[in-house]
């Protein structure tokens, strides 16, 4: 059995929740979201909050212990990108760019790793 999560349009940069998304792939969720409650970066939380949220999925569903299960698969996805424009050198606009991520995770027990 799999259990799915989604966050969409969160305001961190797909570039930058990658390096902490790769850490925790095929750890235990009990594992991976003790290691996220170690970090003091804000761009962790949302990652921690989407991890319960599968695994709280999983307890209501079928009632399996967050211990049994791993982190098969969670991807960052680019998502809306906010452009702006900031003053630049000799009176030109320079664009900015506020980028955003959708996430995805989805976890499986211990015994499926199919």
């Amino acid at each position: 059995m799999r259990f799915i999560a989604r966050a969409l349009s969160i305001p961190f940069s797909p570039f930058k929740l990658r390096s902490i998304v790769d850490v925790i792939r095929g750890k235990n969720v009990q594992q991976a979201v003790h290691w996220l409650s170690t970090h003091r970066l804000k761009r962790v939380e949302p990652i921690k909050k989407l991890v319960q949220s599968a695994a709280a999925n999983a307890k209501s569903l079928r009632n399996v212990d967050a211990n049994q299960l791993i982190i098969k698969t969670i991807m960052v996805d680019h998502g809306s990108t906010y452009d702006y424009f900031k003053p630049g050198a000799m009176g030109r606009a320079n664009i900015q760019k506020r980028r955003s991520s959708h996430l995805f995770v989805e976890l499986v027990n211990i015994g499926q790793e199919v």
